[in-house]
Order: C-alpha cells, then sequence, then structure tokens
C-alpha cells in the first residue's frame, strides 16, 4: 500500500510544479493601442512619493502627455488619492506634473480619493458626462485587468499602455497575473483590494 501510494504523491506533486511554472513563465495578455486615442484619457493611480511621481506613475503620466501633443485628446482625468497622513494625492501630483509640462488647467482633471483599480474608474466616470468613452493610460501588465473591470462597469474603453521598465519586478508582475485570475473567477471582488501600481 505505502509503495503504491509513493508514486501517487510523486506524480501529484510533479503536476503542481508543472502547474505553478506554468503560471509563473505564463505571459500576461497583450493589449493593443488604439490607433487614435479617445478625447478623454485616464491615467490610473501608481505611487507617487513626497508630490514627485514614482517612476511607474511618471512613465504613465509622460505617456498621456504624449498622446496629448499628439492632437487628439481634450481632456486627461489623473486618479489616485493619498496614504493616511500623507499630504498629496496621485491625482493632484499627476495633474501638476502635466500643466508644468504645458498642458492647460481645463484640460486636466484630478480624481484624489481611489486606492484601487475600480476606484480609480468609478472616481473617473464621475467627473464625466454618462457614456463618455475612455482611453485608459495605465502600463503593459496592468491593461487587461483594468479594461476587464471597465467592461463590468459598462464603461466604453480602450487602452494605451504605457511601457514598464527595462527590467520589470517579477512580483509585480506575479500579483498582476494572481489579481486577473481573481477577477476572472470572482469577478470585482477578487480585484477591489489592494493596491496595484507598480513602483518602480
Amino acid at each position: 500500500m505505502q509503495a503504491r501510494g509513493r508514486p501517487v504523491f510523486l506524480s501529484s506533486l510533479l503536476a503542481v510544479t508543472v502547474l505553478g511554472v506554468g503560471f509563473v513563465v505564463w505571459p500576461l495578455p497583450k493589449v493593443k493601442a488604439p490607433a487614435l486615442p479617445y478625447p478623454t484619457v485616464v491615467v490610473l493611480g501608481a505611487a507617487q512619493y513626497a508630490g514627485r511621481p514614482s517612476p511607474a506613475f511618471q512613465r504613465r503620466l509622460d505617456h498621456a502627455l504624449t498622446l496629448y501633443r499628439a492632437g487628439n485628446v481634450q481632456t486627461i482625468v489623473v486618479t489616485g488619492g493619498r496614504r493616511p497622513g500623507d499630504p498629496y494625492s496621485e491625482g493632484e501630483v499627476g495633474r501638476d506634473y502635466l500643466e508644468r509640462r504645458g498642458v492647460p488647467p481645463e484640460a486636466l482633471l484630478a480624481e484624489t480619493r481611489s486606492r484601487t483599480t475600480i476606484e480609480n474608474l468609478r472616481g473617473a466616470r464621475s467627473f464625466l458626462p454618462p457614456g463618455t468613452p475612455l482611453t485608459l493610460v495605465t502600463d503593459e501588465a496592468h491593461a487587461p485587468r483594468a479594461l476587464a473591470l471597465s467592461k463590468a462597469l459598462d464603461l466604453t474603453a480602450n487602452a494605451s499602455p504605457s511601457s514598464l521598465r527595462h527590467q520589470p519586478d517579477w512580483r509585480y508582475l506575479l500579483r498582476e497575473k494572481m489579481a486577473l485570475i481573481a477577477y476572472s473567477l470572482l469577478g470585482m471582488q477578487g480585484s477591489a483590494h489592494g493596491k496595484e501600481a507598480e513602483k518602480s
């Protein structure tokens, strides 16, 4: 009995190992940017440090700035709240960053209360007329889940992803894979908690 149990245990262990390795190496889905963004762009929040965008947040803001300068974008909504005790919100920091680079104040909106992707999207929607189509700006790893959540909220949205850093943090990529699977299995409740932004 014991001799027969050992091969079964080893086979199960091998299967779990193969599944685990497959999960780690499985690439996140790619999101293709539209040829032209919608006139309203929403920059999904990422970290800020003492009033300055984190590198990840700056890449998103710079990408939104490039889209604006190309001429089709009329409004940029920057989203993201603040941590307890922090005097700066991501939305304010991002808005100020873009204004200093030439985006006129009337083209900028700052949503300053959200802490998660779904809150980012709901907060941005509250600023805009119902049915406004949106182009989401976030990084390549986060874009698939951001689009899935926007669809669940009945938003008309596409995504124009910003690049990740040259060597992205594997822990961030793993978190995004797990969050995307959680959303697929559990719906929005599986994706409503935690701050998902890449920070560096």
